[in-house]
């Protein structure tokens, strides 16, 4: 019998903590964004084909600091998992209220709780709206760039191991780029 690795072992929800040993030290607000993983998986697995990406992958959820710089990526759940799922999995969202933080997402996760930020939604918004969801998307393309410096991994490109592992690939890229960078 032989015991595998749970996606949502107690490791991996630990919580992103700054230098100063408090979670998010230092920062107004955090970014907070899915990305799928693309994974070679045939057909038969159901669970990672994500619908909205037409691909098989898994999703990560991370963590960024409003310059970009990536501060915590989960691990790894199947790409079927919608973004607001996978916070939730991970008690991102518990955690951001517990800490009293703020973070600015996309609208997959409208519905996250008054901590987490997304933009107004719906046609025809007043200008108003207008102007605030065009702040909003400034403020988030930094974290877009974290999601993008990790996938620019060759070996994230397409992964063709097994989809449990990919937590942990993104952990030791998340690392090296942490070393990389100072």
């Amino acid at each position: 019998m032989s015991t595998k690795p749970s996606p949502c072992s107690q490791d991996a929800r630990r919580p992103w903590t700054a230098p100063s040993g408090r979670p998010g030290a230092g920062h107004a607000f955090l970014l907070l964004d899915g990305t799928l993983i693309p994974i070679d998986r045939v057909a038969a697995d159901r669970p990672y084909y994500s619908g909205k990406h037409r691909r098989h992958g898994v999703n990560i959820q991370v963590l960024a600091a409003p310059d970009g710089t990536p501060l915590w990526t989960s691990g790894s759940l199947p790409g079927s998992v919608h973004d607001l799922k996978a916070a939730r999995v991970w008690g991102v969202v518990r955690r951001l209220e517990a800490a009293g933080l703020v973070a600015l997402a996309d609208k997959g996760y409208i519905g996250a709780g008054q901590r987490v930020l997304v933009p107004y939604r719906g046609r025809n918004k007043p200008q108003a709206q207008k102007t605030a969801n065009s702040a909003h998307a400034r403020l988030r393309g930094p974290g877009e760039r974290a999601n993008a410096q990790l996938k620019g991994w060759r070996i994230l490109r397409k992964l063709r191991c097994c989809p449990l592992r990919a937590g942990q690939l993104v952990k030791a890229i998340f690392v090296l780029q942490l070393r990389e960078a100072g």
